[in-house]
């Protein structure tokens, strides 16, 4: 109870504003075919992007010619040609760095969730992503999602690999409010302490725009001050018309303009931008070095 309340007390303190720029933000890229011009959004000459990854085994045509972002593939789910394909882009040149796995393979369809059983999931994993590493490829754990079973799911996954499935790194996926964020990560950490990490989804989904922005900017700096999470992708990469997490938490109003989250996330300024539906005032926030306590609390849990 001590570390939540010192947790709680940090969160309202006074912070210092300021604009950055962070090479660990990456790309969750969900095409828009209405609006294809978006995309040109998140590789251009101003963006502080420098990775994507958009759920699939190849990359996409819109970043096909990009020398900035770095693709990193995905097994999404049960796949049986996973290995040749991530192979092939090796073999022609591609810079492969690192695979991800099985995104949610704990949740359902209705959520975007693979719906894998982990010991299905082991043996998948064995067949097409863990000959990568031969090939100097990192390999990121399967993605759970952050309800209490995803903890189950890859505790299992990892008893079915029997030792034969050699991650690098773990990425997580978090939807709600910093506090809860921030005792997801030192609980992963905790437990799986011999493994970088990626955030590879997260949000404060369904929020006002105060509090998505001001959530956004506490979670970046969070982020950048802690040295096991070498990357991590905003998801809101599209317009606030179409987002699933709420209008204000979208990098993009309704017109395809970036909104205020989405310039900070690509190192830029305030636009003033506002999403569709939004409502309050714009939050100049960009963190504080006093979050960085926060990493020697979280590893206490």
């Amino acid at each position: 109870m001590h570390y939540f309340s010192l947790l709680h007390v940090l969160l309202v303190l006074p912070i210092v504003c300021s604009q950055r720029s962070s090479p660990k933000r990456g790309l969750v890229y969900v095409p828009n075919d209405e609006h294809p011009g978006d995309d040109d959004t998140w590789d251009s000459a101003s963006s502080d992007l420098t990775w994507y990854y958009n759920y699939q085994a190849s990359p996409s045509q819109s970043f096909q010619d990009s020398s900035k972002l770095e693709f990193v593939p995905m097994l999404w789910g049960q796949s049986t040609t996973f290995l040749d394909e991530v192979t092939a882009q090796i073999e022609s040149g591609a810079n492969i760095s690192y695979v991800l796995a099985f995104n949610e393979p704990d949740g359902g369809g209705s959520t975007g969730g693979s719906s894998i059983p982990a010991d299905t999931a082991a043996e998948i994993w064995q067949r097409e992503v863990e000959p990568l590493k031969k090939l100097g490829v990192k390999l990121g754990a399967p993605a759970v999602t952050g309800a209490p079973n995803g903890y189950v799911w890859l505790q299992n996954f990892f008893t079915a690999c029997d030792g034969n499935c050699s991650a690098d790194f773990i990425p997580v996926h978090w939807y709600g409010n910093f506090e809860g964020l921030a005792s997801h990560v030192g609980q992963v950490n905790a437990t799986y302490q011999n493994m970088t990490m990626w955030v590879t989804e997260y949000a404060n989904n369904d929020q006002s725009l105060e509090e998505s922005q001001t959530f956004y900017n506490q979670s970046s700096e969070f982020f950048d001050r802690i040295d096991y999470i070498t990357h991590y992708s905003y998801f809101g990469s599209f317009r606030s018309s179409v987002s699933n997490v709420g209008p204000n938490a979208a990098m993009l109003t309704q017109d395809g303009e970036l909104t205020d989250i989405g310039s900070w996330y690509l190192g830029g300024t305030a636009t003033g931008n506002k999403p569709k539906g939004a409502a309050g005032r714009t939050v100049v926030f960009a963190g504080s070095s006093i979050i960085v306590l926060l990493t020697g609390i979280w590893s206490f849990l």
